[in-house]
């Protein structure tokens, strides 16, 4: 059985096959419907269901409540429609312009930059040129169908080697192969681009850059990528993490401050101990903004990392820092116990 899917406000339409979800028929009608995760656990693709019924999958419940489906909202990723329906959702432009494409690749190094993260650079084939928007990710394809999801590090003008930063999660189907008994010159294979999460270039207001941990990955990539444009909008970075040695990157952040002349870095630790003699900003990222900036109502917002980090940032820009809804674009790096829970 086949559903007719009607987007509001655009009038976009699309069918849906019964048992699939509302946004893999989206994704492959070319409609760009907003998402991160696509396994229920990040809450991107949430919308509200207009007209019609569906069936929600499993899903965080921080994702959508049940108060919150009650009142009409759904989660695309993991609601199939069992009716023709009609959705309200803010459609990504230029979220299609690449193909989606399975490719194999070669591990070309691994290097090891903290104790718990690796950058993992991939070698494409030669016939094999990956177009993507910067910010966006790619999909591991495992064993037994499993899939894990990593940002591309890496502006796309420089993609003769793809750079992934790998968060070590002991006990990690894929992490722990990573650390463990990856080599190089190992074959991976991978379906990409992914997310909705990159940078908007038809923009010129200022750019609040936020990440936690390896959230920093698809910042380095948009950073990049609009150094590369020779963008003149403001960049002010915002990097936190628990220990100093979570800012993996930190000298090339500073190199930037140092040579970029419209971008600013400001490095936060929120649990610094004694022996690291911490003498910078502490506390959460998010709250370090509210800080400097307290008023965003000019302001585009990319933030990147734990999904705590994320809701917290987004909740309170909006609602004490005057910034715009739909200036805030974001990517939650659920984590593979994550995806087990959803």
């Amino acid at each position: 059985m086949t559903f007719q899917i009607s987007v509001q406000p655009s009038g976009r339409q699309f069918t849906c096959e019964a048992g699939e979800s509302i946004l893999t028929a989206a994704i492959r009608a070319g409609v760009g419907l907003p998402y991160g995760c696509k396994n229920g656990a990040c809450g991107s693709c949430k919308g509200r269901l207009l007209a019609g019924s569906v069936e929600h999958g499993k899903h965080q419940e921080r994702a959508l409540s049940a108060a919150e489906e009650a009142a009409g909202s759904a989660l695309f990723c993991c609601a199939q429609p069992q009716s023709d329906i009609t959705i309200e959702a803010r459609e990504v432009l230029g979220m299609g312009e690449f193909p989606i494409k399975k490719v194999p690749a070669r591990v070309s190094t691994l290097e090891r930059v903290s104790d718990d993260v690796i950058i993992l650079s991939l070698q494409m084939p030669a016939t094999e040129r990956m177009q993507y928007k910067a910010g966006q990710y790619i999909e591991f394809l495992l064993k037994d169908g499993k899939r894990r999801s990593y940002s591309m590090a890496n502006a796309p003008h420089s993609n003769e080697l793809m750079s992934l930063h790998i968060r070590h999660l002991p006990g990690g189907l894929f992490t722990d192969h990573v650390f463990g008994t990856m080599k190089e010159r190992d074959i991976l294979r991978f379906e990409g681009p992914q997310g909705s999460f990159f940078l908007r270039e038809d923009s010129d207001k200022p750019m609040v850059l936020l990440a936690s941990g390896t959230g920093f990955a698809p910042i380095k990539a948009i950073i990049e990528h609009a150094v590369h444009l020779k963008l003149t909008r403001p960049m002010h970075l915002y990097w936190g993490g628990r220990r100093p040695q979570d800012l993996y990157l930190h000298k090339l952040c500073e190199e930037w401050a140092r040579t970029l002349p419209n971008f600013r870095y400001t490095p936060v630790v929120s649990d610094a101990l004694p022996e690291d003699g911490w003498q910078g900003r502490s506390g959460f990222v998010h709250r370090a903004v509210m800080a400097d900036l307290p008023d965003l109502s000019g302001f585009q917002v990319y933030a990147c990392g734990a999904p705590i980090m994320v809701e917290s940032a987004q909740r309170e820009f909006v609602a004490q820092c005057m910034l715009p809804k739909e200036e805030f674009f974001a990517d939650s790096f659920t984590s593979e116990a994550d995806l087990i829970a959803a």
